[in-house]
């Protein structure tokens, strides 16, 4: 039986009413606003628990990354089913192509190691997909793209500005190419790692940036750098 303080209850009625009128969600600020609290770490620390409940995931590499998990709202009497069939079709929630289905709107996506030290992550097809030995559920209205998922567990706290720290599992989505200023796994040749970072374009060189200070950038010749994935979603491991 999941037990919410009065705080985390405010807190999700208030995600739910401002998702209800905006179609998308509010930023931690905003929460804090509404509930009174001034605190983002204090925001942070309770949305924690309501995504430990599977009741909300969260996208931190964006300032509106919440989803809802309609499912569980309607099965612990949060929401009504109507309400919720809404909110699913506003939210325009996938189906799962690739991955097993858990239940109508998530997935379970493959954990794959860490990113970190090791060989370069290998091309993930279906077969691969499901004979991986540890899985996570994700919601599957989070996600973009369904197909070619899957998760790495983070060492270091190289991105702690990003709100990506040590221990947590960051999803992926499979390409070879990507955006700058997207954050990717990269391998980087000559190094043998495969390294967590934002990734930017300079002429012929590739710059790998961290999200601390404490880090220098990374950077390689272009040929040396290959993507392995785009970060999707980054969950929240709690430690105790």
């Amino acid at each position: 039986m999941v037990t919410l303080s009065t705080r985390q209850k405010n807190i999700l009625q208030f995600i739910i009413s401002f998702f209800n009128e905006n179609k998308f969600p509010p930023t931690i600020r905003e929460i804090g606003e509404k509930v009174g609290i001034s605190s983002t770490s204090v925001v942070n620390y309770n949305l924690a628990k309501l995504e430990e409940e599977r009741l909300l995931l969260r996208r931190r590499e964006k300032s509106r990354g919440l989803s809802l998990n309609w499912d569980r709202l309607t099965e612990m009497g949060i929401v009504d089913e109507g309400q919720a069939r809404v909110a699913q079709a506003a939210n325009g929630a996938p189906q799962a192509t690739n991955g097993r289905s858990t239940a109508r709107n998530w997935l379970q996506v493959p954990i794959l190691g860490r990113i970190a030290a090791g060989e370069p992550i290998p091309y993930l097809d279906a077969r691969e997909a499901q004979a991986a030995d540890e899985w996570i559920d994700v919601a599957a209205g989070l996600l973009g793209s369904n197909d070619r998922l899957f998760a790495l567990r983070v060492r270091g706290n190289s991105m702690i500005d990003a709100s990506v720290l040590d221990g947590d599992l960051v999803i992926l989505h499979q390409q070879d190419s990507a955006d700058d200023g997207d954050m990717v796994a990269a391998w980087i040749e000559g190094d043998e790692e495969t390294t967590l970072k934002y990734l930017y374009r300079e002429g012929n060189h590739v710059r790998l940036q961290p999200a601390n200070p404490s880090f220098e950038p990374i950077r390689r010749p272009a040929d040396k750098v290959r993507i392995n994935g785009k970060v999707v979603s980054v969950i929240r491991v709690l430690k105790h």
